[in-house]
């Protein structure tokens, strides 16, 4: 059992010490609890929980504290993907929601397993999810200023449970001051994808992350017999053609843990029960 979080990339935050302390643990101690809930319930149930943790604070973009759109609303988009069943759901430009991340887990029962705006909000409240704003002071300010820091920021949760199977959760609150209706990476299998043999959860920039299908191309490329490290920098090299911007966090079903991202660092934490690695 081992699982890996990230909070995105540190530069869309404040870069005081203060806030690199704030996040570092923050990460442990959310990689703790999510590891502590694994020891009980399946990879796929685990990577909504400790997303959910992540939307829960207002250090990170998504849920709480999501960036403000150009119309002055947040709208949030996640995905979560089960590696044994293969099904993937999620919800695409959410309002008023605490976790969409929980929105697009219990999608996945449906026939119809992504929704967007009004229609996922709609299923929502008929389920039971509360009205909710997740604005908080800090992205008022900084969208009544302008100061968007701009595209990098994503949570994501990948883990493998004790039967050996994979999942992996991704949530966003958008890049900050996009025209409404853009869609990212993370509800896609561009940004977030797993089976049985590997799963990747992707922050950065969402245009960057879907013209170079980096999840699917990485998971692919495991399943084909791949090494996870390879299929990692096959990818990225890919990306690079592109110049396009992202970081990625990985396990492979022989619990092979991997992350690769773009300068800026993005800030993640790793944990199987004994050793951990967090990193901002």
């Amino acid at each position: 059992m081992k699982l890996i979080i990230h909070g995105g990339f540190f530069s869309e935050s404040d870069q005081s010490h203060e806030v690199k302390t704030a996040k570092q643990e923050s990460l442990k101690e959310i990689a703790q609890k999510a590891f502590g809930y694994l020891q009980t319930h399946s990879a796929f149930d685990t990577a909504a929980y400790a997303v959910s943790l992540l939307e829960d604070d207002p250090l990170y973009n998504a849920g709480i504290g999501s960036q403000i759109q150009s119309d002055g609303v947040i709208r949030m988009s996640a995905a979560i993907m089960n590696g044994d069943t293969q099904k993937l759901s999620g919800v695409i430009n959410l309002q008023d929601v605490k976790n969409p991340i929980l929105v697009a887990k219990d999608l996945i029962g449906e026939d119809d397993r992504v929704l967007g705006g009004k229609g996922a909000k709609i299923y929502a409240t008929e389920h039971g999810f509360e009205h909710f704003s997740t604005e908080i002071p800090q992205r008022r300010k900084e969208y009544e200023a302008k100061l968007s820091n701009g595209g990098k920021g994503t949570v994501g949760c990948v883990a493998i449970d004790k039967e050996g199977k994979l999942a992996a959760a991704t949530s966003t609150g958008g890049k900050g001051f996009e025209i409404p209706g853009r869609i990212s990476d993370s509800a896609t299998v561009a940004g977030n994808y797993a089976n049985s043999f590997c799963a990747v959860s992707c922050t950065g920039v969402g245009e960057d992350i879907v013209s170079n299908a980096t999840a699917t191309k990485i998971v692919t490329r495991v399943t084909d017999g791949m090494s996870l490290e390879k299929a990692f920098q096959k990818t990225f090299d890919e990306l690079k053609t592109i110049d396009g911007f992202a970081g990625a966090i990985a396990i492979d079903n022989n619990g092979n843990i991997y992350h690769q991202d773009s300068y800026p660092t993005m800030v993640f934490a790793s944990f199987d029960g004994e050793d951990f690695e967090v990193f901002s």
